[in-house]
């Protein structure tokens, strides 16, 4: 009887263990991190301004990149790859014409940001997104996140840019 009560409590022990251990692995209810972030990160306004970017096509975009105070060092110090808690956002509007610029310069030169189109983070966290080369992705249009279909596009684009820790975006000193 006692080797049976201690086979008993040993089997509740090791099941209480693995209860307790599974979630740590990704969420409280013991699903995985997801790749993306579903809330936008706060001050992400205040950072500081590591470059520009244009994309052309049916995009039309003008792009500010900003980064927290880990992303601005590892950009400046050309850190790779980025460190943990590095937080990268790219605000993105509409190129549009300036008709006032244009008219000052007597031709049509001037593209100024119009309305604005997305904003997009990475965060860098490499266990919460390990199985997305340790970056999470955000994209947020009128402050609504991108539906999961479309987040899962991000990391193969991404993916392409192994050199540079899976960031497009270049220092602009």
């Amino acid at each position: 009887m006692k080797h049976f009560t201690f086979f008993l409590v040993a089997v509740a022990t090791i099941a209480g263990l693995a209860a307790l251990i599974a979630p740590a692995s990704g969420r409280a209810d013991g699903q995985p991190s997801p790749i993306f972030l579903s809330e936008i990160p706060q001050g992400y306004r205040d950072w500081k301004w590591i470059s520009s970017a244009h994309e052309a096509g049916n995009l039309n975009s003008l792009g500010a990149v900003l980064g927290n105070d880990v992303a601005f060092k590892a950009f400046r110090e050309g850190k790779l790859p980025y460190p943990d808690g590095t937080i990268i956002v790219a605000l993105h509007y509409r190129n549009v014409p300036s008709a006032e610029n244009n008219k000052v310069f007597g031709q049509a030169q001037s593209f100024v940001p119009g309305p604005p189109t997305n904003i997009q983070f990475m965060v860098k966290d490499s266990n919460k997104y390990a199985a997305t080369g340790g970056w999470g992705f955000g994209h947020f249009a009128d402050g609504k996140p991108g539906d999961a279909a479309f987040m899962k596009t991000c990391f193969p684009c991404h993916e392409k840019a192994k050199a540079s820790d899976l960031v497009f975006t270049h220092y602009a000193p």
